[in-house]
């Protein structure tokens, strides 16, 4: 498995990054768009690197079967204890593998899932190639490829709401930088993604953004109170919508992408 690289950041991500606005926003918006596209609970579901659950685990509690790999131990050791928090049926649901993404096919014996998410993880690899294979492997026939990454199009954003505008003005032609968790990352865009799909057999039939709004209020300074149940649900309500819609999607620091495996 080679050296956990996530061992040091697992608290902050899965303890910090989620508790915030941002975070269950996130969650959110990312459960409502999954929701349109997947097949009816208990379908199969493959969360490639999917960390501590927050994403996968939702679906469980809807009634999916979920199958949760990830390569990082101390994320899967975050992964138990929020498992272990939530109801027996639940838990039953559900099954931990460590493997890394790029084996995922070995990893689950060669098992095909009505549908592969890989949420926030092709952004950490400079070439995406090797894993995008890997998630279309592990599709079903007609089954879904679920991808949320970083948008390219957007990379100037952040660093101009933190007024670096020297930084800002390198990120239009730049094709990484580091990211919010101090670590380098390469955005992507959904033609590069939606191309890499179709040359295995799998053929993009929508495409969202996730964070705008509350994006723009984080790195521009404003502390969004994520006790504030009110001021939660109706920023992920406006998120949502914005998610949907051209040109606000476009202008979202994240994409998510589906696609659909054609029979072969």
């Amino acid at each position: 498995m080679g050296d956990d690289t996530w061992a040091d950041l697992a608290d902050q991500f899965a303890d910090g990054a989620y508790a915030t606005v941002k975070g269950r926003v996130r969650t959110y918006v990312m459960h409502r768009q999954l929701l349109e596209q997947l097949p009816p609970s208990p379908a199969s579901v493959l969360d490639v690197g999917g960390g501590a659950g927050h994403q996968s685990f939702p679906l469980a509690q809807a009634g999916y079967e979920v199958t949760l790999l990830d390569p990082s131990a101390a994320m899967l050791d975050k992964a138990r204890e929020r498992l272990a928090r939530l109801p027996a049926d639940t838990q039953a649901r559900v099954t931990l593998v460590q493997a890394d993404g790029e084996h995922a096919e070995e990893a689950v014996r060669g098992r095909r899932f009505d549908a592969v998410l890989c949420h926030g993880v092709l952004g950490y690899m400079e070439n995406p190639e090797p894993l995008v294979d890997q998630l279309c492997r592990c599709a079903a026939d007609g089954g879904l490829v679920s991808i949320m990454a970083g948008n390219a199009h957007a990379m100037a954003v952040r660093p101009a709401l933190e007024r670096r505008w020297e930084d800002a003005l390198a990120s239009f032609d730049a094709t990484s930088e580091t990211g919010v968790l101090g670590v380098p990352t390469w955005p992507t865009t959904v033609e590069e993604i939606s191309a890499l799909l179709r040359d295995r057999d799998v053929e993009p039939v929508r495409w969202y953004g996730v964070w705008l709004f509350v994006d723009w209020l984080d790195f521009g300074g404003t502390e969004l109170d994520p006790t504030d149940r009110k001021q939660v649900e109706a920023a992920a309500a406006v998120e949502l919508e914005a998610s949907r819609r051209d040109p606000y999607r476009a202008m979202s620091r994240v994409f998510h992408l589906v696609g659909r495996r054609r029979p072969v």
